[in-house]
């Protein structure tokens, strides 16, 4: 029987996905991104789910899409695919559905994140790498642009020029760069990644969800938001927010001096 191409194991409120192609440093095929947006409307739908670890298997985290034939493009196709039905079917929905999900996604990226895959993981929320990885926006190597979201979050995380240069040189980034730029949240050694990023997920996984949601909501609708928008957006939200069962128990423990036991609601 063939490995799934996603592996997803859940403890402890943590959903944990691990893209499961190693022989080809688990690039993305049609079975592996269905499968992702399964996991990622079963985390959504999930309140027992409260926090969401993306890693891959063996020395890659995800060289993109899968090009060698029977994957989401089929180089030896007589006809030019249509890659704007993949992203329309396969892709797109994927990062929406991360950016969407109302709870905290860490990536865990443990060797190299190349092309997709390099959006992929800047689409987690919080990103450690391990100091072996790298990112690499490879597509203008062979004639195409980035895409899974890349040309939104760069320019957000590394700033304009930046992003520019990167898109069009094709340049690789070596993790620590990639933190010393933003553009990721901080590296670890390798032999530590899985334990600093489970251990990152687990203190989400016991935080206030409802609070995680509201903060992914915001910082996704500052993107085009005026200042008085946002505003009244922050507004609406702490208003929900203070209605929170969450909110009243850490109120009650800031008070009390004790550490809060937030469930969520």
């Amino acid at each position: 029987m063939d490995e799934p191409p996603v592996l997803s194991a859940f403890d402890g409120g943590i959903l944990a996905l691990t893209l499961n192609r190693p022989t080809r440093l688990n690039a993305m095929n049609n079975a592996l991104i269905d499968a992702m947006n399964r996991e990622l409307a079963r985390a959504k739908d999930d309140p027992a789910i409260r926090a969401v670890l993306l890693t891959g298997t063996g020395r890659g985290f995800c060289a993109g899409a899968d090009l060698a034939g029977g994957g989401t493009v089929d180089a030896s196709a007589q006809e030019p695919p249509d890659l704007g039905a993949n992203m329309d079917r396969l892709f797109n929905p994927m990062i929406r559905a991360m950016r969407e999900l109302p709870k905290p996604i860490v990536g865990a990226i443990n060797g190299v994140a190349a092309g997709g895959g390099a959006n992929l993981a800047l689409a987690c929320d919080i990103v450690l790498a391990a100091r072996s990885a790298r990112f690499d926006q490879a597509f203008v190597r062979i004639s195409l642009m980035p895409d899974l979201g890349g040309t939104y979050f760069l320019p957000r995380t590394v700033g304009d020029g930046r992003a520019r240069a990167l898109g069009m040189l094709g340049t690789s980034v070596p993790a620590e760069e990639a933190a010393r730029m933003g553009m990721i949240w901080q590296v670890v050694d390798d032999a530590a990644l899985m334990d600093e990023a489970t251990a990152l997920a687990r203190r989400l996984a016991a935080g206030p969800t409802l609070s995680y949601a509201a903060i992914k909501l915001a910082i996704n609708a500052a993107a085009t938001n005026t200042l008085d928008q946002q505003l009244d957006l922050e507004r609406d939200s702490q208003r929900r927010l203070g209605k929170s069962a969450d909110n009243k128990e850490g109120v009650a423990a800031f008070l009390a001096k004790r550490p809060a036991q937030f469930t969520g609601r």
